[in-house]
């Protein structure tokens, strides 16, 4: 439990807790409740603020989605101050600092990269939508297209085997996935204009040349004195995410996050709402 391992780390290093940065793969209303987590929906209704204050009493505390931290490390390891991250794993998750600072930045809500239509029609996304980034370029999005083209299940390890073989449903399967990838990166660049866009998640670590598969396309994207900006892969792998909450706790003790350490006031009718208790508030999870 997470109650444990807080107890333990407080007893090892024998002082309190000044400032703690949660990355959180949820959606967490100005109540400070989980309103939506598709991946666990027994989290929905959480109130977040006061599970984590009960946690970590006296600290200054701040959470921000994975996809967002994970933006703000990666940025700080590139000593880039205009990033957008893409993070591509079970879902799509994504991250924008600009002038070295989250955008749209605490209290206005996450970078919900995954979330962008691009594709008019396209697969139904879990969000209820049709040709969300995630519906389509997602590791599951991706594994089922393959399927699809192979006419048979297929696995990650045999994609990715088929891919080196050059195999047509393999090579077909991917395309889709860093096709759209590249529709959203070209979509943030108009807009925002980052100067770096770097590619992680757990999907991408062993498909071979996704980066460059990725850059292909956005090369024919781009339009006249709008170069597509350079590609890279992630620089911190599986520990974006965490270094970005260390990061985002230095902030609320600089005082350039706001700390949410008070209790937030209560919006609406919370009547058989979620207590502040999680339902299984594991390490892993949280």
């Amino acid at each position: 439990m997470l109650s444990d391992g807080v107890a333990a780390l407080a007893a090892r290093t024998a002082v309190g807790f000044q400032a703690v940065g949660v990355a959180v793969p949820a959606t967490v209303g100005p109540d400070e409740r989980v309103t939506s987590w598709p991946s666990r929906p027994s989290w929905t209704g959480l109130a977040l603020g006061p599970a984590l204050r009960a946690l970590v009493p006296g600290a200054a505390i701040a959470w921000a989605d994975d996809g967002d931290v994970a933006a703000l490390a990666e940025a700080a390891a590139a000593d880039c101050a205009n990033l957008l991250y893409v993070g591509v794993g079970t879902g799509i998750g994504g991250g924008l600092v600009l002038d070295g600072r989250l955008c749209p930045g605490p209290g206005r809500g996450s970078f919900e990269l995954g979330h962008l239509v691009v594709a008019l029609g396209g697969p139904v996304c879990v969000c209820g939508r049709q040709g969300c980034l995630q519906a389509i370029a997602s590791g599951p999005a991706t594994l089922a297209r393959a399927s699809e083209l192979h006419g048979e299940p297929v696995t990650y390890e045999e994609l990715r085997e088929a891919l080196r073989s050059a195999r047509p449903w393999a090579t077909a399967a991917i395309d889709g996935t860093c096709q759209a990838l590249a529709t959203a990166i070209m979509g943030v660049t108009e807009l925002l204009h980052p100067g770096l866009a770097v590619i992680g998640g757990g999907f991408t670590a062993g498909i071979d040349n996704l980066v460059d598969r990725i850059a292909t396309h956005l090369t024919p994207m781009s339009r006249p004195g709008r170069p597509a900006p350079p590609v890279a892969p992630a620089r911190l792998g599986g520990l974006s995410s965490l270094r970005g909450a260390v990061l985002l706790a230095r902030a609320v003790t600089d005082g350039a996050v706001p700390s949410v350490a008070a209790a937030a006031p209560v919006r609406g009718d919370t009547r058989g709402a979620a207590s502040a208790t999680p339902p299984a508030l594991h390490q892993e999870e949280a």
